[in-house]
């Protein structure tokens, strides 16, 4: 794959992303271009030519997380487990560049009024859903930050609207810098969403960034051409001391089809605290 838009991120800046990969279905109802035995190939082709330092990925299921993992090369991690009362199922899981970014600690909560219940559910969200909240340092650099990665609800508004006021009230009670990644399933900048940004704790990288790499284009393609003006319900944003170089979205498929259903997002990034190059 050529044309990689963020080629050689060197410290002290960051390559970050936000991946939906869409989940394997067992059953066939949809398109051929849905079939993961037939595009998983597509999404390690990209993964292993494109390698963020640092992908907030969606819908992952178990042997899926693996094949990012090892999609992303030897040096790679991840962090999380499935949305299931077992912890199995589909999962939100962070993936990190291991010779790069170092774990202080990490844990997984449910998007519900019981986090630390597995499986847990409310807010309006029928389905489980899950955020991953790591504390990483830089191994190039020092600096230390919070990286969250999440998937807001698809089908209610109010647990979307909770779920953003879940993420203000969490940035508020941490120090530092923050990263946050997630599929959203509403435009970015939306209303229903306002609270993300109650206060100015958050920015959104799009908005913030002084080069921008790309068209705004709609992250949820659904294996069509995208579109420019459709909505950009990916998300990747970043407290206001997170130095934002650039961003973009990248809209073209891989060889003759894309590996998901969403467009990934991805942005070079300066956590502060970290040294001059």
């Amino acid at each position: 794959m050529s044309g990689i838009l963020f080629p050689d991120v060197e410290a002290p800046d960051l390559h970050v992303m936000s991946f939906n990969i869409r989940r394997r279905f067992d059953r066939v109802t949809w398109p051929p271009a849905d079939r993961w035995p037939t595009r998983k190939q597509r999404l390690r082709t990209f993964l292993s030519a494109t390698r963020p330092h640092l992908l907030g990925s969606q819908e992952a299921m178990p042997d899926q997380a693996r094949w990012v993992r090892d999609s992303l090369g030897s040096s790679y991690g991840y962090l999380g487990a499935g949305r299931g009362k077992d912890r199995g199922g589909e999962g939100t899981p962070l993936f990190y560049d291991r010779d790069r970014i170092a774990v202080d600690d990490w844990r997984q909560v449910a998007l519900s009024d019981t986090p630390d219940v597995p499986g847990s559910t409310g807010w309006g969200n029928a389905i489980p859903r899950i955020a991953v909240i790591a504390h990483l340092r830089d191994r190039a650099t020092g600096a230390r930050f919070t990286f969250v990665n999440t998937h807001f609800d698809a089908f209610s508004r109010r647990a979307r609207r909770r779920s953003a006021t879940w993420l203000h009230d969490l940035v508020a009670a941490q120090d530092g810098p923050l990263l946050f990644t997630a599929d959203v399933n509403a435009h970015v900048r939306s209303s229903e969403l306002a609270a993300m940004f109650a206060g100015g704790l958050l920015v959104d990288t799009w908005s913030y960034a002084p080069v921008r790499r790309t068209a705004e284009w709609g992250t949820f393609n659904n294996y069509a051409a995208p579109r420019v003006g459709a909505r950009r319900i990916d998300a990747l944003l970043a407290t206001p001391d997170v130095g934002v170089r650039a961003v973009g979205i990248d809209p073209r498929p891989t060889g003759t089809q894309w590996p998901s259903d969403h467009l990934p997002v991805q942005a070079v990034v300066r956590i502060p605290g970290a040294t001059s190059s």
